[in-house]
């Protein structure tokens, strides 16, 4: 799974998986998208188990969570993130 995460909103931009029964986690993600969630949304939340969209977790867990800027055009010259 690779996701591309907006820096200045924690906004998910993209994501691609590619797996068995891959598209189960993909409608996860593209409700989010639609949405406008953060990717912490997906991350702390309480997912059914047993499933594969339980690996969105372990996913966006490696990912620092927005930080907060003194000045708004600091947040501007940050660029957008990729976890793997």
């Amino acid at each position: 799974m690779k996701s591309l995460v907006e820096v200045n909103s924690d906004r998910i931009l993209g994501f691609a998986a590619f797996a068995v029964d891959g598209g189960e986690i993909m409608s996860s993600v593209q409700i989010a998208m639609i949405a406008g969630l953060p990717y912490t949304a997906l991350r702390e939340a309480i997912l059914a188990h047993p499933t594969l969209v339980e690996g969105l977790i372990p996913l966006f867990s490696s990912a620092p969570s927005l930080p907060v800027y003194s000045d708004a055009r600091a947040a501007d010259r940050v660029q957008p993130e990729v976890f793997q």
